[in-house]
């Protein structure tokens, strides 16, 4: 059975296909940091992944967000990193 690509094109795309993108401000906010403690994991590694979106522009899927709070969810304070 062939199928018709026009089709496949034309449908709109489902919510959970589309990553919802957060600027650093939105995203220093949802995560309860200081934007420029996100801009300093973005610069040396230990942060969210981030998304280049232009030169000087960059962004967060929310989904990569919830990810590093949950890797970093400790249940004691004794507990390693």
């Amino acid at each position: 059975m062939q199928t018709n690509h026009d089709e496949l094109s034309a449908q709109p795309p489902t919510s959970s296909s589309i990553a919802t993108v957060l600027r650093p401000i939105a995203a220093a906010e949802y995560v309860c940091l200081a934007q420029s403690t996100l801009a300093k994991g973005r610069l040396y590694g230990w942060g969210p992944r981030f998304i280049k979106l232009g030169a000087r522009s960059v962004g967060y899927r929310k989904a990569d967000l919830d990810a590093w709070l949950e890797e970093r969810a400790r249940n004691s304070t004794s507990e390693t990193a």
